[in-house]
């Protein structure tokens, strides 16, 4: 809850469901977030929670990914510089210094680094579609 309070939030209850919830979640959508909300019996209103996310994320309490499969939004617990593995629906963080300073060191040998904050690598593992990507893109 130190990461709320730390991001100059009020630690609400909705805040704190919310988070708890994505700390057990660590890669959602909005629609597995009020699911997991109400699996344990919380009463927020999906504009709530909307709001809470977009709060988090504005303050770097979350961040946002998009599923290169099916296009949706997730939001992810980890706000440190990472990259993510995606292997069918799931998605795994990979911690990777290395190949991250490999990234930057080219990026500026190309004289492209500046004002570069932030790098993320996308890996998508082809053991199977997400299942419903298709349906989704429709």
């Amino acid at each position: 809850m130190d990461r709320i309070k730390e991001a100059g939030l009020k630690l609400t209850p909705q805040r704190r469901d919310v988070y708890e919830a994505m700390r057990e979640l660590r890669h959602a959508t909005i629609d597995e977030i009020m699911d997991h909300m109400r699996s344990k019996g919380e009463r927020i209103t999906v504009s709530t929670i909307y709001r809470i996310l977009d709060s988090f994320c504005e303050s770097k309490v979350l961040s946002l990914i998009c599923h290169p499969d099916t296009g949706k939004s997730y939001y992810d617990i980890t706000v440190s510089e990472h990259h993510h593995l995606f292997d069918g629906c799931e998605i795994v963080d990979y911690d990777d210094p290395e190949l991250t300073e490999l990234i930057r060191g080219h990026l500026r040998g190309k004289n492209m680094a500046a004002g570069i904050n932030n790098i993320q690598v996308h890996i998508t593992i082809n053991n199977g579609k997400c299942e419903g990507a298709d349906a989704d893109k429709k």
